[in-house]
């Protein structure tokens, strides 16, 4: 497995090409999974995704802060096995705060205009996964991973 920010570039162009990925949490060792929405920051170290409070997702968060997002390229034909790319996310997911909320939801909403009432609703909260790892699978079995170190984040003064 090679370790490298020299994946960056990859990692970004199926960021950028996909609009959804799927969220994997777990509760009482119960894994559970969900299709998303997503954003990315430019320094690709925050993923960002909105969610109902009164849903599962919510509540496996709420219990178990650690998650993975898996994206891919396939086309679901026999290619895939030479072509396809795929990333699994790992990191820590917290609701945005209220300092961060309107940069990050213009970000969310610049990717994804027609969520702007499904965002807006009272019990929806804009979440975020702080990225820890990219695992860049290629060729149906060749792995990469890219650890990104995290300083603080700065916030805006409220």
């Amino acid at each position: 497995m090679t370790c490298s920010e020299s994946l960056r570039p990859i990692v970004q162009k199926l960021l950028d090409s996909q609009i959804q990925a799927v969220l994997a949490t777990q509760r009482q060792q119960q894994p559970y999974t969900s299709l998303m929405a997503f954003a990315v920051t430019p320094d690709l170290r925050r993923i960002v995704f909105a969610t109902a409070r009164a849903t599962q997702k919510y509540a496996n968060l709420q219990a178990n802060p650690r998650a993975s997002l898996l994206m891919d390229n396939r086309c679901n034909d026999s290619a895939d096995y030479r072509d396809a790319v795929a990333i699994s996310v790992h990191g820590v997911t917290s609701e945005v705060s209220t300092a961060q909320r309107a940069e990050l939801l213009e970000l969310f909403l610049n990717r994804h205009p027609r969520l702007r009432d499904f965002v807006s609703a009272a019990d929806c909260v804009l979440m975020q996964l702080e990225v820890e790892c990219y695992y860049v699978v290629s060729q149906f079995q060749n792995v990469a991973e890219w650890r990104i170190a995290h300083d603080p984040v700065e916030e805006s003064p409220p």
